[in-house]
């Protein structure tokens, strides 16, 4: 028998949906489905119901005046566009038991490559030209030996990262901090296609959500959180890849980094994660292995 997602009911869909974007803090939004069992029955349970999860009085008003956004159900209307609640027994495991999951995954492309097994490859937007060629190489060999590349769209490293996995044919990932439907950079708009098309492209924020600085630390959490581990190519002492790092850690996951130049500045966020534990690689075969 074929197993139906709950989200793929329109009704469970839509309750789903203003869910997602009442806003607010997410734990009480996974309480109150985890309570109700279902979108539906959560939405049915009243200002009661909600506040007795612990939703706050704009999350209680938001879904009390019953609003769905157009957008997003125009958005779910079309091909290999899914909505993955965290009801939903497709909800990835490994995401599941990461800190602060999302309420839901906005899905363009196969869902099911979510549970595939990957490593989250990240690094600096303006790497050497050695960083880049090392991002290349080892989600090439990770995407021939069958595992899985994740990343975050951006420039430099995670862009090397998805198309060496997309050129050999392997599976990639990429997760945005901003609506399913933007690409950011725009630049990558063809990337996005891509990998839209052969991989799967994921956002927890709605169609039509704006890039937003405060976004991309919460998409870091997702990219760590859908992965095995994550390696660290460049990163400077301050970086996004360096708080992809922390949170896989967070996770339990395996985390490792490339040394490089003392010489480089790109190379010293790499080093302090050295320092601090991470895994020392050389190889991609270290990291499969």
């Amino acid at each position: 028998m074929t197993r139906t997602c709950p989200a793929t009911d329109p009704g469970e869909q839509t309750a789903l949906l203003r869910l997602v974007t009442a806003g607010g803090p997410l734990e009480p939004r996974r309480r109150l489905l985890e309570a109700s069992g279902s979108a539906t029955a959560a939405l049915a349970g009243g200002p009661a119901t909600w506040r007795a999860c612990g939703l706050a009085p704009e999350q209680v008003q938001a879904l009390a005046c019953g609003r769905v956004d157009a957008r997003s159900v125009d958005w779910l209307a079309q091909p290999r566009h899914h909505l993955i609640g965290w009801n939903d027994p497709d909800y990835p495991t490994l995401l599941r038991t990461a800190p602060r999951p999302p309420l839901a995954l906005f899905v363009a492309g196969d869902p099911a490559l979510l549970w595939h097994p990957s490593v989250a490859v990240v690094g600096s937007r303006s790497p050497t030209a050695g960083g880049r060629d090392n991002a290349t190489a080892f989600s090439r060999a990770f995407a021939q030996s069958g595992l899985g590349v994740t990343s975050g769209l951006a420039l430099g490293v995670d862009s090397a990262a998805h198309r060496a996995a997309l050129d050999v044919g392997g599976v990639t990932v990429a997760v945005l901090g901003c609506g399913i439907d933007r690409p950011y950079p725009a630049r990558n708009r063809a990337l996005w296609q891509e990998v839209a098309g052969a991989g799967a492209v994921v956002s927890e924020y709605p169609p039509g959500t704006a890039a937003r600085a405060g976004q991309f630390p919460a998409r870091n959490r997702i990219v760590a959180g859908l992965s095995l581990a994550t390696l660290v190519v460049e990163a400077a002492t301050r970086s996004g890849a360096l708080i992809t790092a922390r949170l896989a850690a967070d996770a339990g996951r395996d985390v490792f980094a490339l040394p490089g130049s003392i010489h480089n500045p790109m190379a010293r966020g790499c080093h302090r994660l050295i320092r601090s534990g991470a895994g020392l690689v050389e190889s991609a075969g270290e990291v499969i292995d």
